[in-house]
């Protein structure tokens, strides 16, 4: 025990690149394939997974959120950067739905690198229209629970398992990848859903779809299935779950764990109801808490998810995980302090701001602390001194307290007010243009 303390106490003293492995007893030794110092506790066995392929579907299952609507435009933008960042598949639309969408469809298809995808119902018109359309894969589906059979469909089990074999051998006959879906899987009788994996495999079928369609999985009974699924059948596994219960990142990523390859995302988690996987959470914890190389830039994930903001109409709310306005911003005292001096200390230090395109800020507010205030007053050529910082930070405290933004502007107002010397030689200088002026009005505090 005390030569673990001892190599423990190197191990902390040792610059980070020369930290090559976790000291502690682990499955195998642990080297941040990123460059991300290691961080023992929860984060000391990364070897749960080998790899993830991320399959989008904000252009298919995140247009059909309600209200959202892409253009074809839009959807030729978004998709040109999720091919660019080097998504593995993107399914583009479902082809038979419009002639617009059809032209959209078959426009990414042809002008991207990277897999296209188009939906298609086990119906022949919507096959024959996906396969027009020139996507390299056809996602057909079906349902197979009984509410769905029974009161959507108004068919029976036998019907629905003859139309999925049937859609399969057509797809394949064309030379087309398929991938089949049992719509409504995790509320399905397992039996037969069993029965319906093992006759589309023997069809032929390249991916079965494990679809979570409500949103009622948890991450332990959805790793059993798709591990239960992956027992009947040869085809690769992919998996497709909702966020009803805020569980479908953590879902996606149980099934990654039981032995699928493939989860299905969407950018900002747009989608039916409550929406689909998170692309950016799934991708970040694929490469940041397990330690994977999706292949994918993720640095390219801030700009991503804000043009699918303004393109569906839909706000990404402040605390959204990776992509929120809040996700790197600090206004706690002790939070500001520890960043201040080292980021790693409030924030998971295998995940930087950088990492995702975005930025750190330190927010001004009710909770700020005197380490923000006189970083960011230095920040601003200022020389204050201890009584100083005290008086400018009860100033923004008092007035985040009031529900109000602390802008540049306000917190140069306080040092005014406050008589803080401001040194000439940083910078940036006294004079400013009406232009300097009204930015600082709107521009909060970053770092």
């Amino acid at each position: 025990m005390q030569t673990e303390v001892f190599l423990r106490q190197i191990y902390i003293l040792l610059p980070p690149w020369e930290r090559i492995q976790c000291l502690t007893k682990t499955a195998h030794p642990l080297i941040p394939i990123r460059g991300v110092e290691f961080f023992q506790g929860t984060l000391d066995s990364t070897d749960e997974i080998e790899s993830a392929r991320v399959f989008d579907t904000t252009l298919r299952d995140g247009e059909q959120s309600p209200g959202t609507s892409f253009s074809y435009d839009d959807k030729r933008q978004i998709a040109a950067i999720l091919d660019d960042m080097g998504t593995h598949v993107i399914e583009a639309g479902f082809p038979v739905n419009s002639d617009a969408e059809f032209e959209a469809v078959r426009d990414i298809a042809s002008s991207t690198s990277t897999t296209t995808c188009g939906l298609a119902r086990v119906v022949d018109g919507d096959i024959e229209a996906a396969l027009d359309s020139g996507v390299e894969m056809v996602h057909t589906f079906v349902s197979t629970s009984d509410v769905q059979i029974e009161d959507s469909m108004h068919a029976t089990r036998e019907e629905v398992a003859q139309r999925a074999v049937d859609s399969v051998e057509r797809i394949k006959e064309a030379g087309v990848t398929c991938m089949f879906s049992p719509m409504d899987a995790t509320r399905t009788d397992e039996t037969f859903l069993l029965d319906i994996v093992a006759a589309v495999s023997e069809a032929g079928v390249d991916w079965i779809n494990v679809p979570d369609t409500c949103g009622v999985a948890t991450p332990g009974r959805f790793g059993d299935m798709i591990e239960k699924i992956n027992a009947h059948t040869d085809a690769r596994i992919d998996v497709h779950t909702h966020d009803d219960f805020g569980l479908a990142t953590a879902n996606a990523l149980a099934g990654i764990e039981a032995g699928a390859d493939q989860a299905q995302v969407s950018v900002n988690s747009i989608g039916e109801r409550a929406g689909n996987a998170a692309y950016e959470e799934f991708v970040m914890s694929v490469e940041s808490l397990y330690q994977c190389d999706t292949g994918i830039d993720t640095t390219r994930i801030t700009e991503l998810s804000e043009i699918v903001e303004e393109k569906s109409k839909m706000a990404t709310p402040g605390n959204k995980p990776i992509v929120g306005d809040n996700a790197f911003s600090h206004e706690s005292g002790i939070h500001a302090a520890g960043v201040i001096e080292n980021s790693d200390t409030f924030e998971p230090g295998v995940m930087t701001p950088e990492m995702v395109g975005a930025e750190r800020r330190l927010v001004m507010g009710k909770h700020t602390g005197t380490h923000s205030v006189r970083e960011r007053l230095r920040e601003r050529g200022y020389d204050p001194t201890d009584d100083e910082v005290r008086s400018v930070t009860r100033r923004v405290k008092d007035y985040g307290a009031e529900k109000r933004r602390v802008t540049v502007s306000d917190l140069e107002r306080f040092a005014e007010d406050a008589d803080v010397d401001r040194q000439q030689d940083r910078e940036r200088t006294h004079e400013s243009t009406e232009r300097d002026r009204d930015d600082r009005d709107h521009e909060e505090v970053r770092i």
